[in-house]
């Protein structure tokens, strides 16, 4: 790593807050490098993660030396804590963000408390808007406030403190001492104007205790409503408290990860926004909300499908394989070209076109998730079902089709074993939803043409030199997709092809627990530059090992994928030649891949101990 590249913390080096409607990244060194203000998908305010001298950050420094740093959430919270530990004293900073109805309400707030000792801070916050595109103007309202306008956008931003704030051209500076048990507080929200009335008044400290309280008794709560009660409970809860994080409060549509840009290889050029719904990975996370119990979010995520179905595809159009987290359809795809790039690694993207691709794959995931919400959740109504049944006609007449698949290729169209799976499952499920409620559907057609998707996956995918399912049709090269054949029930784990491909990816695409998700030396996906593997593939990986009866492999190498995630029990998408946290960061697909092996390891010990 060279001098430019260390003034970048690691990825692992952050935990996270949020209030469902946006997401920061808390350093261990105390400093926010990154957050959109005040949506998931909204411009960047702090963005010194993808570009250290102009992105913006916002940072409490104490003056310490030779300091230890530590981190940790509050019990069954989403309340962080970043300790600075040193001879001459010893500091905290608590940050949160309340978790309030309405969208347009966003408050982040930081408490700095010192501990032993007494320390002199400096604080320093520089907003950039527009993704650093603007450095807006500060402007100081009396000695507690400064207003940051950005004004192009005539957007305000209030900065709420009881230390004196000074405010610069750009930014807001302080620098104050507190003696022991004593503290400090600073409130960066969303304002109107600069002459909205600060809500906060002259007892700063006692409102942000207030507020403190009711988000920790919010997550409290909510963690307190799983049903899940197995082993690595921590590390479980702590991955859906996550993937509550990633969902938004409003809409109920999770997003993928909380940031953009970030390399899934040092220098290398894959560096995507994830800050959209993926059809695929919100079907997933319902997964794994319903298997510990939250039927409630997954009820909210079938009102946004609801919604596209009702609004979105009223002229006969099909099924996006993503959207914004509001539903809007055109996800455009731009390069920030005036940013360097996290380690120089470039382009930094926002906007997603793989949002015009075609993947057959997300049929199946969404009506997997209609399938399981109708069963643990709420009926699903006759109306909804009449909206379904056009997509899996759609289905029925495309599932040869050629796609771009799971990983989203930017390369020619194929026939990817991993669509055509799950075309089988959108079938199959709509299948056993019609006959467990007795819904009208056309009985025949549907049971003839899931036979027929069988056949030809079982036929046409199977390479018998490779003794393996492959890729693609007419492949000699493996996917790590595949692993959810039989997750999703298509084949037995104990059926002999399944086998013999289960050792051909551990063969070629595992490297102990770490499974790559495909080899990019083969140039399948028309990128050029390598990156790690894949933390969810390792996690259907462990599963696969469960389901076929090597239990304790399977305990093993799940208790090794856990030590891959950072200090906080948190996943980037990808685990790095030397075990570094890579992509975008925290990942929802790794989470939620987390919580399924989890669930199935503990079912299957219980059922052995029994």
């Amino acid at each position: 790593m060279n001098k430019e590249e260390s003034n970048y913390n690691p990825i692992a080096n952050y935990g996270v807050i949020g209030n469902q409607n946006t997401i920061a990244l808390v350093g261990m060194d105390g400093a926010i490098d990154f957050m959109c203000f005040p949506r998931f998908d909204s411009p960047s305010i702090f963005a010194s993660i993808l570009d250290k001298q102009k992105g913006g950050s916002f940072q409490i420094i104490p003056d310490l030396k030779d300091v230890d740093y530590k981190q940790q959430y509050l019990p069954e919270t989403n309340v962080l804590v970043t300790r600075f530990l040193a001879y001459e004293g010893m500091v905290e900073i608590t940050d949160f963000m309340p978790v309030k109805p309405l969208e347009g309400s966003c408050e982040l707030i930081r408490k700095v408390t010192v501990i032993r000792g007494k320390v002199a801070f400096k604080m320093k916050c520089e907003p950039r808007f527009e993704y650093a595109r603007e450095k807006g103007k500060a402007i100081a309202k009396d000695s507690g406030q400064v207003f940051f306008e950005d004004g192009e956008q005539a957007e305000f931003i209030r900065l709420v403190s009881d230390v004196q704030l000074t405010a610069g051209e750009h930014d807001a500076t302080a620098e104050f001492e507190l003696e022991e048990k004593e503290s400090a507080c600073f409130v960066l929200e969303a304002v109107n104007s600069e002459d909205e009335t600060d809500e906060f008044g002259t007892d700063l400290n006692g409102k942000v205790h207030q507020l403190f309280t009711e988000t920790v008794n919010y997550w409290k709560s909510w963690v307190g409503k799983s049903k899940y009660k197995g082993k690595w409970l921590d590390m479980v809860h702590r991955s859906a408290l996550t993937l509550k994080l990633l969902t938004s409060h409003k809409y109920g549509a999770p997003v993928a990860a909380a940031t953009f840009g970030l390399p899934e290889h040092i220098g290398g050029t894959r560096n995507w926004d994830y800050r959209f719904t993926w059809i695929r990975d919100a079907a997933f996370t319902m997964y794994a909300f319903i298997r510990l119990g939250y039927t409630a979010e997954a009820g909210h995520f079938m009102d946004w499908i609801r919604h596209q179905f009702d609004e979105n595809m009223q002229d006969g159009s099909e099924l996006q394989l993503m959207y914004g987290v509001d539903g809007r359809a055109e996800l455009k795809e731009i390069e920030l070209d005036h940013l360097e790039g996290y380690m120089h690694s470039t382009p930094v993207r926002i906007g997603n076109e793989a949002y015009d691709q075609l993947q057959m794959d997300i049929y199946g995931e969404l009506m997997d998730s209609i399938y399981l919400y109708d069963k643990y959740g709420e009926p699903v109504t006759y109306n909804f079902w009449e909206s379904l049944k056009r997509h899996i006609e759609y289905v029925c007449d495309n599932w040869r089709a050629k796609d771009h698949g799971i990983w989203e290729i930017r390369s020619e169209k194929r026939e990817f074993l991993y669509s055509r799976v799950m075309c089988w499952v959108a079938v199959d499920r709509a299948i056993r939803l019609a006959e467990k409620r007795s819904f009208p559907y056309p009985f025949e057609r549907w049971r003839n043409v899931r036979d027929e998707i069988y056949k030809n996956v079982y036929e046409d995918f199977w390479n018998d030199d490779l003794k393996a399912f492959v890729q693609y049709k007419g492949a000699d090269v493996l996917d790590a997709s595949a692993l959810l054949m039989p997750l999703v029930r298509f084949i037995s784990p104990y059926d002999p092809r399944w086998q013999t491909t289960m050792e051909a990816i551990e063969e070629k695409l595992a490297t102990d627990s770490l499974v790559y998700r495909y080899n990019t030396e083969h140039d399948i996906d028309g990128l050029s530059s390598e990156e790690g593997t894949f933390s969810v593939c390792s996690f259907w990986y462990v599963e696969c090992l469960c389901r076929g009866g090597q239990l304790e492999k399977a305990r093993l190498f799940f208790e090794k994928m856990l030590s891959y995630g950072n200090h906080l029990g948190l996943f980037a998408e990808q685990i790095g030649l030397r075990g570094e946290q890579l992509g975008n960061f925290p990942q929802a697909f790794t989470h939620l891949g987390l919580i399924s092996a989890a669930y199935a390891i503990n079912r299957a010990i219980d059922v052995d101990e029994s």
